[in-house]
């Protein structure tokens, strides 16, 4: 069995596009499972992640397609948590959304999606934002 971290944040586009390619892969439904993962910066409700509207959403592609998934959750640094995830629950790759920043702003605020390129020991598959056209 294969298995993937999926992390999610709070964009559902982002999330959805990485969780499509997770269906897109060979055998998907058979051989592959997914953590979906979201890390909590600051939840000071106390929110589970299953009330975070992208992961649902994300859960509910998987499971359209027949792959076996749970959601696991953290609050911390992004980056550091999504790697210390991805160690404790032996994960073959990891997959996350992309957002477009500009090396400006990668270095003012960091890019969570760079620091878990450079972290990783494991693959790391990027979703990056799709293209809509205005009508």
């Amino acid at each position: 069995m294969y298995h993937v971290l999926l992390a999610v944040d709070e964009d559902e586009g982002r999330s959805t596009r990485i969780a499509e390619t997770i269906t897109s892969l060979p055998s998907a439904s058979t051989d592959v499972f997914v953590s979906v993962f979201h890390c909590f910066v600051d939840n000071p409700a106390g929110a589970s992640a299953t009330q975070v509207g992208s992961v649902r959403a994300v859960q509910e592609i998987l499971e359209e397609a027949g792959i076996d998934n749970q959601v696991l959750e953290a609050s911390g640094d992004p980056a550091d948590t999504i790697l210390e995830t991805a160690t404790e629950e032996q994960a073959d790759a990891i997959y996350l959304g992309g957002r477009k920043r500009s090396p400006a702003g990668k270095a003012l605020f960091g890019s969570v999606t760079q620091s878990v390129i450079l972290g990783a020991e494991l693959p790391v598959t990027v979703a990056g934002k799709t293209q809509t056209t205005a009508e």
